[in-house]
């Protein structure tokens, strides 16, 4: 019995002992010919870190205005007798566009003026007696009062029919009427929109850490989706003067000729207001940066005879414009710094540099 349990002993060691074994040689193989295997190479593109101009500018979207615009519209109620404008018409200053009727007031007006001759010279007649002393004082201020509300009676009827007259209030373009002939208005009517596009406005918002940077008569320029090819050119012309506590943001105005009148009231606006220009620079393309939370970095290329290796460099990310950043870090001018094929790389990786067939826009594509 003892005999039969140290062989079946025996059996299981010698089995176990053949599998580990089996093991360890498979591991050993394994590791040898993973240590024998050639070391990876990624292939990457490079672009030479070269002094450059970073172009300095605090960009926003802003809003066009026109310099003057208004909804006309009308203070007293009545019927239209009179469209004197057809719709995109340019208007004077003064012209009567709209005439309602005032028929009744006419005819009261000249009623009251057919009268005043005759107040008019009883008041002098009484005049003349008091200063002989004919009258009392009593006889002619009762005289006075009367000429004088007769004259601002017929005053009130000539404003009342001025207003009847709707007129432009400045030069400008018209839009498109609201209102037809015969037509009864209620005061306050949109009748129709009057804008002056000799001078257009922008209105943007900027952080309210730009404030120092900006000044009344500093240029701007801007660029609107109708005419993405044409850049517009203004000067700042006022500056809020309260930050909106909510946003932090503080609104800007600037002010650019529209000879041609291509800007209209209610555009979308580019705004780039041009800031000093900072010299020797390190800009790099931002495909190049590797963007993490505990920091930001470039690869820079280390040659030695025929090996190519790359290493990490920290980088701060100052400003960005398009497809490029602005950088600052322990970086000099002539390395080369890896622009693609970043994702596989880490300290001391082996690269092999290739031509980069693709030169990066200076602007970013628009959606």
């Amino acid at each position: 019995m003892n005999k039969w349990v140290i062989g079946v002993v025996t059996v299981a060691i010698l089995a176990f002992g053949s599998v580990i074994g089996f093991n360890l040689f498979v591991n050993k193989k394994i590791a040898t010919a993973l240590a024998n295997l050639p070391e990876p190479v990624y292939p990457v593109t490079v672009e030479k870190l070269t002094p450059n101009t970073w172009d300095q500018n605090i960009k926003a979207i802003g809003y066009i205005e026109p310099n003057q615009g208004v909804n006309i519209s009308n203070e007293v109620a009545g019927l239209v007798t009179a469209i004197n404008f057809e719709n995109g018409d340019v208007a004077k200053a003064n012209t009567t566009l709209v005439n309602i009727n005032s028929s009744v007031q006419a005819a009261q007006l000249k009623e009251q003026e057919v009268q005043l001759p005759a107040v008019r010279d009883d008041y002098n007649r009484q005049l003349r007696l008091y200063k002989d002393k004919s009258i009392s004082q009593q006889s002619l201020q009762a005289a006075q009062a009367k000429y004088e509300a007769l004259q601002a009676n017929i005053e009130s009827l000539q404003a009342n029919i001025e207003l009847r007259q709707i007129k432009a209030p400045f030069n400008g373009v018209l839009g498109i009427r609201n209102i037809n002939l015969g037509q009864f208005l209620s005061a306050g009517t949109n009748i129709v929109r009057l804008e002056d596009l000799s001078v257009m406005r922008v209105r943007f918002s900027v952080p309210q850490s730009q404030i120092g940077k900006l000044s009344v008569g500093q240029p701007i320029s801007l660029t609107v989706d109708p005419y993405p090819d044409r850049i517009y050119s203004g000067k700042i012309n006022a500056i809020e003067p309260v930050i909106n506590y909510k946003t932090g943001l503080v609104m800007i105005q600037a002010e650019l000729p529209n000879d041609d009148q291509t800007l209209r009231g209610g555009m979308f606006a580019e705004v780039s207001v041009a800031l000093s220009n900072l010299e020797q620079q390190f800009v790099v393309p931002q495909t190049a940066i590797v963007f993490a939370l505990y920091g930001n970095s470039v690869f820079v290329i280390n040659k030695q005879g025929d090996d190519t290796r790359v290493h990490q460099v920290t980088v701060d990310v100052l400003q960005r414009n398009g497809n490029y950043a602005l950088v600052k870090g322990a970086l000099t001018f002539g390395q080369e710094v890896v622009t693609t094929g970043i994702l596989n790389l880490g300290n001391n990786t082996k690269v092999s540099v290739t031509p980069n067939p693709i030169t990066p826009s200076d602007k970013m594509p628009k959606l």
